[in-house]
């Protein structure tokens, strides 16, 4: 093995030979060391070799500064965003970055050449160094600087040789505001999942709405109307008569076709419940609030609101739903904060509304809130013309969801279909239909005796009157 001088000779020339042999394609040639140039990277492993044999401290702090001389090498480091410092192994600060001057505070000259155990004494570099082992978030309050510092620092081998320590240091507040934005975007994740489950479409469009009459033909038009703005609508009609079709197309056809159309039916809510469907709730606002849920106005949001069977909410709720579309803002039950609303709103209902508010059980200033444009759905026994093309529509859909040929009715039959009142409208016509089939034995006729029950519920209707 060779002296000192000599080692030291290989240490001058070591950063140009490393680059040579590490990236040759860079550099065209280089010089060697006392005469020999390293041909490859064996040469100059026992190079390194050479320098770590003698056991010596200065050999370790020849080599590290040879490490870092590498124009490559020092490019990554000054490009990382985090603080990097190298310290030799008795100490000695060998080299910082940018970036641990720009998170300090500090000068190069502050660092470079100071011993850590002075300038960091409970820092990475100093603890690795005493203790031999890595450390992992650690923080600390380096000398000079009023930063608080999360530090991993570790020992630094080369061929198995510790030659040093390095370590990667970063200002606490960037991890407790990356913390934030990481439990802000978990949130938001988290959020959109829950709505993702509740997300509906409009089903029907004015194509599946079926009817020539004039009535008919009417009210499709005035459903047209509203759905190129974002009025209010009032759907009124019989049970069965298609509100909730109507509601569907006005969406489908509206600029917020692509958003969500969330439906709830304010009779099939029981009571102690409503205030949280209609406006969601924080979880442990209540017993049984396991988490937090979005409430129906929320989940429409950008969409519509279609709100069947108004006539049955409750008069307390009537209130805060009322406020709720004045103010264009809602509260979760449990909640504090104000979240603001773009909702297109569409209600129905069966029932009079303007008899309810002189009886006082629907609110009066609701009502012309929700009464802006009002389509009136006629009951079937009134357009009785729609009543073969929605007899033939009907049958073609529910002989193809129950795999059988298509059937058709009877002159008979279609006269008992035009005798009977139908207070049931369009639900009890489908109802009707898809009965007469299941029950056709395999017929492509159905006749007036496949419908006999409805002779009988004629008479029932007549008797009750």
């Amino acid at each position: 093995m060779g002296s000192v001088k000599v080692q030291a000779n290989k240490a001058d020339n070591s950063s140009s030979c490393l680059s040579f042999n590490a990236f040759s394609s860079l550099q065209s040639q280089q010089p060697g060391t006392n005469g020999r140039p390293f041909l490859s990277l064996e040469d100059l492993e026992e190079y390194c070799q050479d320098l770590l044999q003698d056991n010596k401290e200065q050999n370790a702090s020849v080599l590290l500064d040879f490490l870092l001389s590498r124009e490559v090498l020092l490019e990554i480091l000054e490009a990382l965003q985090e603080g990097i410092q190298v310290a030799d192994n008795e100490g000695i600060i060998r080299y910082v970055n940018n970036a641990f001057l720009e998170i300090t505070g500090l000068k190069k000259e502050d660092r470079i050449g100071k011993s850590v155990f002075q300038v960091s004494p409970d820092g990475g570099l100093a603890t690795v160094l005493k203790t031999g082992k890595p450390v992992s978030n650690l923080r600390n309050f380096p000398t000079g600087t009023q930063v608080e510092l999360v530090s991993k620092a570790t020992p630094l081998y080369v061929f198995g040789k510790q030659i040093g320590v390095v370590a990667i240091t970063k200002d606490i507040q960037d991890i407790v505001k990356l913390s934030k934005q990481l439990e802000k975007s978990e949130i938001m994740v988290q959020n959109l999942s829950e709505k993702l489950d509740h997300f509906v479409k409009a089903v029907y469009s004015f194509d599946d709405i079926i009817g020539s009459s004039v009535a008919m033909q009417n009210v499709i038009e005035m459903a047209k109307i509203a759905s190129q703005t974002d009025t209010t609508v009032m759907i009124q009609g019989e049970t069965g008569t298609g509100k909730e079709m109507i509601a569907h197309a006005i969406h489908k056809a509206s600029a917020r076709s692509k958003k969500p159309f969330i439906s709830i039916n304010c009779s099939a809510v029981p009571p102690n419940l409503l205030e949280s469907e209609f406006f969601g709730h924080e979880k442990g606002s209540f017993t049984g609030a396991y988490k937090r849920k979005f409430g129906k106005f929320e989940l429409a949001n950008g969409g519509t609101l279609f709100l069947d069977e108004i006539g049955d909410m409750d008069l307390a709720l009537q209130a805060k739903i009322l406020r709720a579309i004045q103010e264009k803002a809602i509260q979760r039950v449990g909640g504090e904060t104000k979240i603001p609303l773009d909702v297109r709103i569409i209600v129905a209902t069966n029932r009079d509304l303007r008899k309810m508010v002189g009886e006082g059980s629907f609110r009066e200033d609701l009502y012309y809130r929700l009464n802006v444009w009002n389509i009136t759905i006629p009951p079937l026994r009134e357009r009785k013309a729609d009543l073969e093309e929605l007899t033939e529509h009907l049958l073609g859909k529910i002989c193809r969801k129950l795999g059988r040929k298509r059937m058709h009715l009877s002159p008979a039959a279609k006269r008992l279909v035009y005798s009977y009142s139908w207070p049931g409208n369009v639900r009890e016509l489908e109802n009707v239909l898809e009965r007469a089939v299941l029950s056709s034995r395999g017929k492509l006729t159905i006749e007036a005796a496949d419908l006999d029950f409805l002779t009988l519920n004629s008479s029932a209707d007549a008797a009750g009157t």
